[in-house]
């Protein structure tokens, strides 16, 4: 039982009889016929009454009908989309939230002068969910800052991020030329969730000195955390190219810790046995000049 089968059933009743049907499939009406007793002998049923020289559907056969139009239209509608996506090649990216919001865009307006005909999918999340999303291939590479854990990751640097203290400009550490980490102990903290590199890396660093926080606000959105800072909600860590225009206009202040610095890479991830396309080739070159 294929779709050939479905595509023939719908044919006769659609014309009426197996010659019409056979004209309009260009085939032959042995053909024809040839299918629809192999339907109803795949079913055990029958699917038309031949009554005077004419065709009657039989209730197993309106039954039949009943699925095979939808089914017919889905296939053929598969067919459409895949021959349009083989026509129109896609590259599916991941990319964590620092790089979805600051980098992304200029990277693909590169990637669009190299690769005009090129289709772009793009995926933001946070390190470890696009982790997760190159390993089952659900994209075909990730930009992400951060440490990856997976041995089945080739990664690669292409540039380096930095993460810093913020307060808003009314928070009581706004006016300090300098800020010891001791200051810093106390503080409400604002903080991305649990997968987040931005989490994950400054909060190491806090531990290993000690520094305890008042954690009384987490988001997975870092809209919401600059909104929080900027209302006053507390001090937060984030990624320099995130405040860029908050910090311009005043809003969020970034705050001068002694002894605490933490540059991290954005890297490129792709999956060890990966076939690299000739897309993904031009994708990691540009991404590795930096020209973007």
């Amino acid at each position: 039982m294929t779709i050939r089968h479905l595509k023939v059933f719908l044919a006769v009743v659609d014309t009426g009889g197996m010659s019409p049907a056979a004209k309009r499939l260009h085939v032959s009406q042995p053909t024809v016929s040839q299918a629809i007793a192999e339907i109803e002998k795949y079913y055990g049923i029958r699917i038309f009454e031949r009554l005077s020289q004419k065709l009657y559907l039989t209730k197993e056969g309106e039954l039949m009908l009943s699925f095979s139009r939808h089914i017919v239209d889905s296939f053929d509608r598969m067919e459409e989309a895949m021959n349009h996506v083989a026509k129109t090649p896609i590259l599916r990216i991941g990319c964590s939230v620092t790089v979805g919001t600051c980098l992304i865009n200029d990277i693909l307006d590169k990637a669009k002068q190299k690769m005009p005909d090129l289709d772009f999918s793009v995926m933001v999340a946070n390190s470890s969910d696009i982790e997760h999303a190159i390993l089952s291939s659900e994209v075909d590479l990730g930009i992400v800052e951060g440490i990856l854990t997976s041995s089945d990751l080739l990664v690669t640097p292409v540039c380096e991020d930095e993460l810093v203290v913020v307060c808003g400009k009314s928070h009581s550490l706004a006016r300090e030329q300098k800020v010891t980490l001791e200051m810093l102990s106390g503080q409400d903290y604002i903080s991305r969730e649990r997968g987040s590199t931005e989490r994950n890396q400054l909060e190491k660093a806090f531990e290993e000195c000690g520094i305890q926080f008042k954690r009384n606000f987490f988001s997975t959105n870092t809209e919401a955390i600059k909104n929080a800072v900027i209302c006053g909600r507390g001090i937060a860590v984030l990624s320099r190219r995130m405040i860029e225009k908050e910090s311009a206009y005043g809003e969020i202040v970034e705050l001068s810790v002694e002894g605490l610095q933490v540059t991290r890479n954005i890297h490129l991830a792709i999956h060890k046995n990966k076939f690299l396309s000739e897309e993904i080739k031009m994708m990691k070159q540009i991404l590795e000049e930096g020209t973007w």
